[in-house]
């Protein structure tokens, strides 16, 4: 099992930058893709950026040249850090973990509002 934990999010203007961190506790080397998805209100959850246990990185067409994925691995924080954030950025930002036993973990969420 892993709990992901995300913290991080908050109301901004547009253009102000955030950063998300997700948490990670359990069977932490059973992961194999770490990742951040978004779902606003009324749309399907989606893709914002991943990153394999190798360090492959994957970007929403939306967000790349504005967010980056990071890690730490020695503490299993994953940090989502927004620059240039749109009002269009806003939604429920979810911390998410892929297992080598094709299982897949979710955070809580965290809520990301940017004001126009």
């Amino acid at each position: 099992q892993v709990q992901l934990v995300e913290s991080g999010g908050g109301l901004v203007q547009a253009g102000e930058s955030l950063r998300l961190s997700c948490a990670a506790s359990g069977t932490i080397n059973s992961i194999n893709v770490r990742g951040w998805y978004r779902q606003a209100p009324g749309k399907q959850r989606e893709l914002v950026a991943s990153i394999t246990r190798d360090g492959r990185s994957n970007y929403a067409d939306s967000v790349k040249g504005r967010f980056t994925i990071s890690r730490d691995n020695a503490k299993n924080i994953l940090y989502l850090q927004m620059d240039s954030l749109k009002p269009e950025d806003t939604a429920v930002y979810f911390c998410h973990a892929f297992s080598q036993y094709y299982m897949n973990y979710w955070g809580q969420g965290t809520q990301v509002t940017v004001s126009s």
